[in-house]
């Protein structure tokens, strides 16, 4: 069962995703590790998914392991995804993978 959107686990994930800086991207898995969740990938992808649209959430930052954007259940969002990604001036490779050594977030502090 999949929690509401109320869940606190779910405002700790949006923490995390509000911190990513413009032109950065973070892994589901380490927005799960930051916000406290290590090993909950999933729960990040289900938090997001179930933002309202017009949220200011940077959802379109949090991109999988393999530096690629997640197949999205509405067709064209992984397209949306990219275009907002490119916007900030992140760039893919001929294979639509992002560099995480180049443009992966570090940030100073775990939390």
């Amino acid at each position: 069962m999949r929690p509401v959107a109320s869940d606190a686990r779910w405002e700790k994930i949006y923490a995390v995703v509000r911190r990513i800086p413009r032109g950065r991207v973070a892994t589901y898995g380490q927005v799960g590790f930051l916000a406290g969740l290590a090993g909950q990938a999933r729960q990040v992808g289900y938090a997001l998914a179930a933002l309202p649209q017009g949220s200011r959430v940077p959802w379109h930052r949090v991109i999988n392991a393999q530096g690629r954007v997640s197949p999205r259940a509405l067709p064209g969002w992984d397209a949306v995804q990219r275009q907002l990604l490119r916007r900030e001036g992140v760039r893919f490779d001929r294979e639509a993978r992002v560099s995480l050594e180049r443009f992966q977030w570090r940030p100073r502090s775990a939390r």
